[in-house]
């Protein structure tokens, strides 16, 4: 016998059916709960499973973002060998079935019967750092977005009650801007107080400038709001709406910075961090992301499986003698390494930094490539880069 038992994990509770051999159910499909009681109730069951076959089941079950991690950990703590799958080959093993019917009782079915007929490795755990890495990269870049959209709304509003204000400070979003915009929001506000005592209010922002300086940006100043269009505020809830974004994008600089500094810490504490910056293009931001959604080399023992992993692989379609010539990439894998990888390309290619990444994509350009297709191509040859590079702890030529 070769006992499975597939689960189906949606948010808070998972469906279960156990197979003591291919095309052999074992009992009813249940459910458990994601609380301690429900988990210590799947894992008698599991030991039921075990003392009836005779052997040790394995557990089946697909990624589903952190619904999983619940279940994962339990079975992390009572060492049960566990296949965690990409949901993309669990969905691709569902369209062979005839029968076009989704149930959570049918995916469990379908996850036990998966396990037969894939070859399937068992799940390696990445470690509490690289996972601590991975929540920590995985934050800054959801508030990096959040962040942006602010900064979007934030310029919408400043369009409507003060346009001019673009130019006076080459960091429209720096701490003396963002500072002398909340206190002076409106051409009122600047054009009812003297220059000298504006430069006298904008030295207490923070910035260390001359007082030359301070009086050059105060005459300035003076100048946008005089040419401002709105030398009356049109809505009192633009200037309201103005403050408002200035406080968040305050707040949004210090969580990142924060994280930025934790992320920092933790992957300089990685010698492989300092190795994928050897790259040029690569930076701290996308070496400790690669290391993150990566978990190390341990976990890839070919470059084509770390390629498959960030789903960078091409896909090939063959039929009889049919065999196609134009080959999409998977994007099975990892969808932020897969997008941390484009931007590596794109600044490797950039003001000429990495002459060997330039000169194979210009290869590949010469070969008929469109511009994209020869960024994916980058893509694949900088995996096997890191790949070689961090299986043999080596720094990275550029010749």
């Amino acid at each position: 016998m070769d006992p499975v038992i597939g689960l189906d994990i949606a948010k808070g509770e998972s469906q279960v059916q156990a197979f003591l051999k291919r095309k052999q159910t074992y009992k009813q499909s249940f459910k458990f709960a994601h609380d301690l009681q429900g988990l210590h109730a799947f894992y008698r069951f599991y030991q039921e499973v075990e003392q009836v076959s005779g052997q040790t089941p394995a557990v089946i079950f697909e990624s589903t973002g952190h619904y999983h991690e619940p279940v994962l950990q339990f079975l992390e703590n009572h060492d049960v060998t566990y296949y965690l799958i990409n949901p993309v080959v669990s969905y691709e093993a569902r369209k062979t079935s005839l029968r076009k019917v989704k149930t959570d009782k049918i995916d469990a079915f379908h996850l036990g019967e998966l396990y037969y007929k894939e070859d399937l490795e068992v799940f390696q755990r990445k470690t509490e750092q690289y996972l601590n890495l991975r929540q920590l990269t995985r934050q800054h870049s959801a508030l990096t977005d959040s962040y942006v959209e602010i900064k979007l709304q934030f310029q919408a509003a400043l369009d409507q009650i003060f346009p001019e204000y673009h130019g006076v400070f080459s960091d429209l979003y720096g701490k003396m801007s963002l500072n002398t915009l909340l206190h002076y929001p409106t051409s009122v506000d600047v054009q009812k107080i003297s220059q000298e005592t504006l430069a006298t209010e904008m030295r207490q922002f923070g910035a260390k400038r001359s007082d030359a300086w301070f009086r050059n940006k105060a005459a300035q100043l003076k100048d946008a709001a005089d040419r401002n269009p709105f030398q009356q505020p049109v809505c009192h809830g633009h200037i309201v709406s103005i403050q408002m974004y200035i406080q968040m994008l305050f707040q949004y600089q210090e969580h990142l910075s924060k994280l930025q500094k934790e992320i920092d810490a933790l992957a300089e504490s990685f010698y492989d961090y300092e190795l994928i910056q050897s790259i040029p293009g690569i930076g701290g931001k996308i070496a400790a992301t690669i290391l993150s959604e990566t978990g190390g080399m341990n976990q890839f023992e070919h470059p084509k499986q770390l390629a498959a992993y960030a789903g960078v692989d091409p896909s090939v379609f063959e039929s009889g003698k049919f065999k196609a010539s134009i080959n999409k990439i998977t994007k099975r894998g990892s969808s932020r390494l897969r997008q941390t990888l484009y931007t590596a390309v794109q600044c490797g290619l950039a003001k000429n930094r990495n002459k060997k990444l330039i000169a194979f994509y210009d290869r590949k350009r010469n070969e008929g490539k469109p511009h994209k297709v020869a960024v994916i191509a980058c893509a694949n040859k900088l995996i096997h880069w890191i790949h070689a590079m961090l299986k043999r702890q080596e720094v990275f030529v550029d010749q």
